[in-house]
């Protein structure tokens, strides 16, 4: 698709995402509504919603509301159009209260937030290979849980069952506990409580060795993407690929959207609160933020606390001046948000396609 010029007064527009359908509003420079219209969430609906905000003069930008959800189509569609496209949240509760909520009254304040410069974020790109890096590491997490879950389950069956199956594999390690149950016979007669439970173990054992294989699988697929997406990232001590994965796919195939490392600590959850008052003056530890990327970040944290000379003298030294252990972990955070941003923008992740990604996928 190439983007046109238009003639006719400059407008803003605004988008309310679902999932059959998108609704649209345009308004002028003054904020003032000029009409909206629905269109279904198809790539032809995409189209005729763009050629529809044109027609009605030189569209400057469009606020999408969900472009990490429902929108996610539609803002790559604007943008390859060359639209400037402003991720815009819902309204606030009290907005709603006050104004009520529907379609249209959500996509007029879509557009009246990006021309009030309410809001101004950049959406995700997601069309490189920290997508990929993304969309496989939610099926390594759904399966890493699902063997967890499928663990204390098997834990749980032992606690109870009949003593001679107890015996049989009490202190087995984890790996030796999964082969032993996998390899169960309960026999045809499941009426009897202990062949059920024998049967119920080993299918639950079972069923952890297939999602053992499919996380090692999906490690083998991730590993090369995140390498290739983030080199100097995993240079960084303390990071690995599953803590490198988490930073990329919170930071996007366009980190350069996020304007300075402070911007990146906010997003990470790591930026220090303000909590004075009177003479008392210090920080507090940020509770918002991507948690996922947080986490990531404590991860990193916790390794250097363990293994790195010089940080274990930061906290040697800080803890002497009276820090609590939060409050230098949150130091840390802050410190590695730094380095982790200083790698990611320097890693040219905006030029590497779909398209380059699909054979190493």
């Amino acid at each position: 698709m190439t983007s046109m010029t238009h003639d006719g007064p400059e407008i803003t527009g605004g988008v309310d995402t679902h999932g059959l359908t998108h609704h649209a509003a345009v308004i002028d420079p003054v904020g003032r509504h000029l009409a909206d219209r629905e269109f279904p969430a198809t790539i032809r609906g995409y189209r005729d919603l763009l050629d529809w905000m044109r027609s009605h003069g030189t569209l400057t930008a469009v606020g999408v509301e969900g472009t990490g959800a429902y929108g996610a189509e539609l803002a790559r569609v604007l943008t390859a159009a060359g639209v400037t496209v402003i991720d815009v949240d819902r309204p606030d509760r009290k907005t709603r209260r006050m104004k009520g909520k529907s379609d249209p009254i959500d996509a007029y304040a879509a557009a009246t937030a990006v021309l009030s410069g309410r809001a101004t974020g950049v959406p995700k790109s997601r069309d490189g290979v920290v997508e990929a890096v993304r969309v496989l590491r939610i099926a390594r997490r759904s399966a890493v849980k699902a063997r967890t879950q499928a663990m204390n389950q098997i834990r749980g069956l032992l606690v109870s069952a009949p003593a001679m199956l107890r015996e049989q594999v009490a202190g087995l390690d984890r790996a030796a506990l999964i082969r032993t149950l996998a390899r169960l016979r309960p026999g045809d007669d499941l009426s009897r409580p202990l062949a059920a439970t024998r049967a119920a173990l080993r299918r639950l054992a079972r069923r952890h060795q297939a999602l053992d294989e499919e996380t090692a699988e999906l490690d083998a697929e991730i590993g090369p993407l995140v390498s290739r997406a983030a080199p100097a990232l995993l240079e960084l001590f303390g990071v690995g690929p599953e803590t490198a994965g988490q930073l990329l796919a919170s930071a996007g195939d366009n980190p350069e959207r996020m304007r300075s490392e402070g911007a990146f600590a906010h997003l990470a959850g790591v930026a220090p609160i303000p909590a004075s008052s009177g003479r008392t003056h210090r920080h507090r530890l940020n509770r918002g933020g991507d948690r996922a990327a947080n986490n990531a970040l404590h991860t990193i944290v916790l390794v250097r606390m363990r293994f790195d000379e010089r940080t274990r003298a930061y906290v040697e030294r800080r803890t002497k001046e009276g820090l609590s252990k939060k409050d230098i972990m949150r130091c840390l955070k802050r410190f590695v948000a730094r380095e982790v941003y200083r790698a990611l923008t320097s890693t040219p992740t905006e030029q590497i396609t779909q398209n380059d990604v699909a054979p190493a996928a």
